[in-house]
């Protein structure tokens, strides 16, 4: 039996909000899901296009007090378990740790499984809570009914610095979380865990200060375009070239993910990462 997926990260805001934001239906509709109905301790339950295989609430609230909860979630057949904690810390921040069962990073790979999509989907999922609790915008959620894959947020900084942090390496990889090498020119690798990754993207299109094309292979070409007025980006991304019939949603879910914190390292003055790793 595999390993849970375990995620942890912080949100600067007390307990008490970040609980209420999760268990409240008009937040959790603000947030998270398309339709949400909760009754604690007995209903627990999210469905429609934001939420995979969201036709009908696929849930079955096991266990919940004022800092956690847990739901029984069918998906593709199979009843997983989601688990997510709260702990308070000093200063009034709230550290989130959610567990998902029946995670296999092979279903991400080959597709087999809509449960390929659970790392990403609640990475996102968790971004969007935290700004939601923080008092920001949200950065989208995705229609998983849908094969149109694109979006556009704005950005308060200015196109060349956004821009800039697209292309270098060193500021990638500090805002996404894990190392990315850059070769910034047509023809050159953007290769996810750096440059010894053999199957490193290849840049098919760069525009400098303005647009940059990565094919990713069978995954189709990732496409982003900065624009500037009156110092605020308007960042469109979108994907295009890739199978209709099987949309590439885990990793386009996790490029979503990524412009959230995309953002945040743009707009924070003291920005630092959500995402706690090594941390025990």
């Amino acid at each position: 039996m595999s390993e849970p997926l375990i995620m942890r990260a912080r949100v600067q805001a007390p307990l008490k909000e970040v609980f209420q934001a999760l268990t409240e239906p008009a937040a959790l509709r603000a947030w998270f899901a398309e339709y949400a109905e909760v009754e604690l301790p007995g209903r627990f339950e999210f469905w429609g296009r934001y939420t995979l295989e969201g036709d009908a609430p696929h849930q079955r609230l096991l266990h919940a007090d004022d800092r956690s909860l847990s739901f029984a979630w069918l998906l593709d057949g199979v009843e997983t378990t989601t688990e997510i904690g709260l702990d308070e810390e000093a200063g009034g921040a709230t550290v989130i740790t959610l567990s998902q069962s029946h995670f296999d990073f092979n279903d991400v790979i080959t597709g087999a499984s809509i449960r390929g999509v659970l790392q990403t989907f609640w990475s996102l999922a968790i971004a969007n809570l935290i700004d939601h609790v923080e008092g920001r915008e949200i950065t989208g959620r995705i229609d998983y009914t849908s094969a149109d894959l694109g979006g556009e947020v704005s950005i308060a900084a200015p196109a060349g610095e956004v821009f800039d942090s697209l292309i270098d390496g060193e500021k990638v990889s500090r805002w996404f979380g894990y190392p990315i090498a850059i070769e910034p020119y047509v023809g050159g690798r953007y290769a996810v865990g750096g440059f010894d990754n053999p199957h490193a993207a290849k840049i098919v299109e760069l525009e400098p200060g303005h647009r940059i094309s990565i094919d990713w292979g069978p995954g189709g070409t990732t496409v982003w375009e900065v624009a500037e007025t009156g110092g605020v980006t308007r960042f469109t991304f979108r994907q295009r070239e890739f199978d209709a019939a099987r949309p590439p949603y885990a990793s386009w879910t996790g490029s979503v993910c990524g412009v959230a914190e995309l953002r945040r390292y743009h707009e924070l003055a003291d920005w630092q990462p959500i995402w706690i790793h090594d941390e025990h």
